[in-house]
């Protein structure tokens, strides 16, 4: 019989770390120190999600009814998700602000330019900042 290996510490509740792995046919075995995947650190019922999700293609109408739930309840199921992955869960933006986003990040590309412009930094440098400022 296979158990599930925990993902947290039952005493402290920090982060299990995978120690031992075997061979399931031959003796053989190797220990170290090994992480699990991020989808195999999520509970059983964002699984489940994640699982409904991808045979649903993505689709929510498909979600909401393979798990007859919701529309606001699979949004927030998914940026549950998408947060434990360690991606920030998409945060619609106000369209108030908006213009004010815009105006800031073009303000922030046009000193990267200059500073390219001026040699204070590479061109690789000055890509490398700009692809932050979109992440």
């Amino acid at each position: 019989m296979d158990y599930k290996m925990p993902h947290r510490c039952p005493v402290c509740d920090h982060e299990m770390k995978i120690s031992k792995l075997a061979c399931s046919y031959c003796p053989t075995k190797i220990e170290g120190e090994f992480s699990s995947c991020k989808f195999c650190r999520l509970p059983a019922e964002q699984l489940i999600f994640v699982e409904a999700f991808i045979k649903c293609r993505g689709n929510i109408k498909e979600v909401e009814k393979e798990l007859s739930i919701s529309y606001p309840t699979v949004r927030g199921r998914l940026d549950s998700v998408i947060e434990a992955l360690g991606y920030g869960a998409y945060k619609e933006k106000d369209p108030e602000n908006d213009k004010e986003d815009l105006h800031e990040e073009s303000l922030r590309r046009q000193e990267i330019l200059q500073a390219l412009e001026r040699g204070e930094i590479t061109a690789q440098e000055a890509t490398r900042q700009m692809r932050k400022q979109i992440d």
